[in-house]
């Protein structure tokens, strides 16, 4: 769980976020349309794609890449691209089952129709690692409740709502294949229906930071750790919209910390730490030039 102190950011953040979007629509949807790649690379290498970032953009644009890579791959990033921008596109309002099978069926599209769009069923189990989901006689009901309990304000503060329904979706592992990339779909559209932008799991990080979290869930029932993962994420989504939307010019946090005469590891810890308000780009973190530690 997240402490009241933490809470309290968020929300100068989103009113800051929600003040600077006013007349501001199309360029914070240009911000988001931008980071897909970023998004889909993070989220498709989770999964253990072996596509990089720059081969990520390069499908994305229409272009092709120098290597000879497993055509699935090429679908798993524009299918999710598509899930994504149409998170921009339309309001989904409440959550809604039929939206979370439509979702699979385009994540899937080209790549295995026959289990696309719909939840497991008869003798179709699935095994991760030690975890074994849920029996798929009940797979509907428990993602209905799921779904009813998140609608129904069952949990109090939105970030511990978002934290236990991906902790549950992912425990459930309701599909035969594409759980991960759902599970961190269902995030961004639960952030965006609060007004809020979406966020980018890091690859890099998913030993340390993500995959723990999952254990530790099915072991104790505890979702805190997703809520304090998803807060970082969320302040670093909202310092990059606020900073390219008010300053001048974005710099190298590296730079920065040179020019201000900040260690670079001090910068990179307050960076990670979210208490100076950087934000990564193509994996380098950055920040606004005239943002000073007095501020």
């Amino acid at each position: 769980m997240i402490n009241q102190t933490t809470k309290d950011k968020i929300q100068i953040l989103h009113g800051q976020y929600l003040n600077l979007a006013k007349g501001n629509e199309s360029i914070l949807k240009e911000i988001t349309l931008a980071e897909i790649p970023e998004l889909v690379y993070n989220s498709n290498a989770i999964e253990n794609s072996t596509l990089s970032l720059e081969d990520t953009e390069k499908i994305l644009a229409g272009g092709s890449i120098d290597r000879k890579v497993n055509v699935r791959e090429v679908y798993e990033a524009k299918n999710l691209a598509n899930i994504t921008e149409s998170l921009l596109e339309k309001n989904f309002s409440l959550l809604h089952i039929k939206h979370i099978l439509s979702f699979h069926k385009t994540l899937l599209t080209n790549i295995d129709d026959n289990i696309s769009g719909r939840f497991r069923v008869g003798k179709e189990w699935v095994r991760v690692g030690n975890h074994l989901g849920a029996n798929p006689q009940f797979v509907p009901t428990l993602m209905q409740e799921l779904v009813d309990n998140y609608n129904q304000n069952k949990i109090s503060y939105f970030l511990d709502a978002v934290a236990h329904f991906h902790a549950e979706f992912e425990t459930i592992h309701p599909f035969v294949d594409g759980n991960g990339r759902m599970g961190r779909v269902l995030i961004n559209l639960q952030l965006i229906n609060l007004g809020l932008p979406p966020i980018i799991i890091q690859n890099k990080s998913k030993h340390t930071e993500y995959y723990p979290l999952f254990t530790q869930y099915q072991s104790t029932l505890k979702f805190g750790g997703f809520t304090e993962l998803f807060a970082l994420l969320l302040q670093e989504s909202m310092h990059k919209r606020i900073s390219i939307l008010e300053s001048k010019k974005i710099i190298p946090l590296a730079l920065w910390a040179s020019q201000k005469g900040v260690k670079p590891n001090i910068a990179a810890n307050k960076a990670k730490r979210q208490t100076i308000p950087a934000f990564r780009m193509r994996e380098k973190w950055m920040i606004a030039e005239e943002f000073t530690l007095s501020q």
